[in-house]
């Protein structure tokens, strides 16, 4: 029997359009200090959950759990503030994209991140909503690489090499997203990184080498109830990618290059989710993130919102910034 709680109830209101007490909201971070294995990531996710009584959970996993098992390697410094650095990029040449083959997902980094999400599972009762982040087919394959110049030189001179390994990583993350959801997650929060802003591709680009494989993973997700589409970055393909299978669309919404929320209710029926800045959130005043947090409310009207940052909250946030974003809804 599927469990009921105000949480879902509120979430699922606001991803249909009807009227709710006020908007669902989330926070989501990394907790570089602790993810390094399932046990640590999950009941950092879970502790984090239990501090804030956020209205839905997204899993934050490993900054690199989904290239570790094709030989990306990244060392963590100890510091909690900052993120691993890579040690090594598997592909190396455009001779290496022959070598990224299909994974399977109950084996390696992917099935430790299973055994989290199932420990999150059962943290949370069934009583709050959560997604599991998995990143685009062309986000992974530009963590394979040692930057982005190397990545566009390669899918400018090499696509067919590429496209070789879009196929494989695909597959591997067709099959991962059905078991993220049999581990108990409610949908996918799926993430393009820097690959669907024009600072990197044009449209035309990112309907060769994004779009067709974004679709199949996402058709593997056309079950689940929960399905947010991230765009990031500045200068973002938000507008044109918003007929994507998704519930809800999550983006940097106070920078100038991108739509506003408002702007973006013009283009899409789909609920928003964001409003606050990470920069307000780290440096700004609790006032400020209650600004923020009205005027997302102001431009939306309320309806089909979900307040929430516009990418991952920095690690060294004020504790007092995060519980502002609830106070200010009351």
């Amino acid at each position: 029997m599927a469990v009921t709680s105000a949480k879902r109830e509120r979430v699922q209101a606001a991803l249909i359009g009807e009227p709710v007490d006020r908007p669902p909201v989330s926070m989501w971070r990394h907790f570089y200090e602790f993810e390094e294995t399932a046990e640590g990531l999950a009941e950092a996710m879970l502790g984090f959950q239990r501090q804030f009584d956020w209205d839905f959970v997204k899993v934050n996993p490993r900054a690199q759990y989904h290239v570790e098992d094709w030989g990306a390697r990244y060392s963590y410094s100890g510091d909690p503030l900052r993120s691993p650095t890579r040690t090594h990029a598997p592909v190396q040449t455009p001779e290496d994209w022959q070598q990224i083959e299909r994974l399977d997902p109950l084996k390696g980094s992917l099935d430790e991140h299973l055994r989290a999400l199932n420990d999150i599972a059962k943290g949370l009762r069934g009583e709050v909503p959560f997604v599991m982040t998995i990143f685009t087919p062309l986000a992974i394959a530009a963590r394979l690489v040692e930057s982005d110049q190397t990545m566009l030189e390669h899918l400018h001179e090499y696509p067919k090499e590429v496209h070789a390994a879009l196929q494989s990583i695909t597959e591997s993350f067709r099959a991962y997203v059905t078991e993220c959801l049999n581990a108990g997650a409610d949908g996918i929060f799926f993430a393009t990184t820097s690959w669907a802003s024009h600072d990197l591709l044009t449209d035309e680009e990112y309907r060769e080498f994004g779009r067709p494989y974004d679709l199949r993973v996402l058709e593997m997700a056309r079950e689940a109830s929960f399905n947010i589409l991230h765009v990031c970055k500045e200068n973002n393909m938000l507008q044109s990618l918003a007929d994507y299978p998704v519930h809800a669309l999550n983006w940097d919404t106070q920078s100038d290059t991108n739509p506003s929320l408002e702007e973006a209710r013009q283009f899409t029926s789909l609920t928003l989710l964001g409003g606050v800045s990470g920069q307000t959130l780290l440096k700004g005043r609790p006032e400020a993130v209650a600004r923020e947090v009205r005027d997302a409310v102001a431009q939306t009207e309320g309806l089909r919102l979900m307040v929430g940052p516009n990418c991952s909250v920095p690690p060294g946030c004020p504790q007092a910034n995060l519980h502002t974003v609830h106070a200010a809804l009351a």
